[in-house]
């Protein structure tokens, strides 16, 4: 199989040959750096290249930024830019570029996946994210009952603007996914109730969702920390799948397939196992095989790889990753015979 149909037949929950051995976040700044000096080839700076390095499947990814670069900047981390809606009139200007699909990056990468050797996806501000980068992680949560005009036009011009940069992509070819990156839960579930989700996200999910659907590109959520509850209203508004369901958040696989037997998911592996030895590592992996070798579960990291996880570890995470993949793609042909 190549990459790309190795990805559509365990999307499709269809057989496939082995698991897409799959990195979807990349690693840390500081991981890299770590291993530059215990064995990487310092010429290895690329993304992709890396990926090549360890004999990982390319999955090439691009994030159309919402923002220009003369957008002004928070003052800290977590900070906004705005406090009222005439603020958000002022940085306006600054928001929702008109072209943010580079023809030429992109008409290389359909190439690339014509012939089967990437898999193509894109990342977009969510309903949730972009209000917050907006005006900051407090006011933001305050925002939902003091501000609701502002929520609405918020989601409202993002809305325009996905359905925008959707048909200008998919005039160069179709990606094969995408995201929405929301980040709306923490380690003890979703940051807002289900009644302010539907208020003031799934309508807008209800107008982009089917854009996606029309044009065969598979929507999925990104949000960290507990996605167990957020998970049914996802799937009530469309989106196919969720990553990176990290596993110190409490979040079960077994439990999430289960109760949706038909959702895609990404990442799940446990990070923290990463330094910990070929019998942790093979140990986590015996935890996902059973729910991979069934499809619809591509897994990788459950968020980008620590710095506390040496070159050394990480080839032997590769290897046994390779190791699993096989046997899970041998489980799932011997099953659909």
């Amino acid at each position: 199989m190549t990459t790309r149909e190795r990805f559509l037949a365990v999307m499709n929950f269809q057989p496939f040959d082995r698991l897409p051995l799959v990195e979807w976040a990349g690693w840390w700044d500081k991981t890299v750096v770590r291993w530059y000096s215990e064995g990487l080839a310092s010429d290895l700076k690329d993304r992709y290249e890396i990926c090549r390095h360890f004999g990982l499947d390319v999955y090439k990814q691009d994030w159309f930024g919402i923002q220009t670069a003369e957008c002004p900047r928070p003052a800290r981390h977590g900070a906004g830019i705005i406090e009222s809606e005439q603020d958000y009139e002022r940085v306006l200007p600054y928001l929702f570029p008109q072209n943010p699909v580079n023809i030429d990056v992109w008409s290389a990468r359909a190439c690339e996946q014509e012939q089967g050797g990437v898999v193509l996806w894109f990342s977009l501000d969510g309903f949730f994210w972009l209000a917050r980068r907006l005006l900051g992680i407090e006011r933001h949560l305050y925002a939902f009952y003091d501000q609701p005009e502002l929520m609405h036009r918020i989601n409202s011009d993002l809305a325009d603007w996905h359905l925008q940069v959707i048909e200008q992509v998919c005039e160069i070819c179709t990606p094969d996914f995408m995201t929405f990156a929301e980040d709306m839960s923490y380690n003890h579930g979703p940051m807002l109730s289900k009644d302010l989700f539907e208020e003031f996200m799934r309508p807008y999910y209800d107008r982009v969702v089917p854009a996606l659907d029309k044009h065969g590109i598979i929507p999925i959520i990104d949000s960290d920390g507990d996605v167990t509850v957020p998970a049914y209203w996802f799937e009530d508004a469309g989106l196919q799948g969720i990553l990176p369901l990290e596993r110190q958040a409490g979040v079960d696989i077994v439990e999430l397939r289960r109760d949706h037997p038909r959702m895609l998911f990404i990442g799940h592996f446990d990070k923290m196992t990463m330094n910990r030895g070929e019998a942790v590592m093979r140990a986590e992996f015996e935890r996902l095989l059973p729910t991979a070798a069934g499809g619809g579960l591509l897994i990788s990291c459950d968020h980008q790889t620590p710095p506390g996880v040496s070159y050394q570890d990480y080839q032997l995470y590769v290897s046994l990753f390779r190791e699993y993949g096989a046997e899970a793609g041998r489980i799932s042909r011997e099953s659909s015979g």
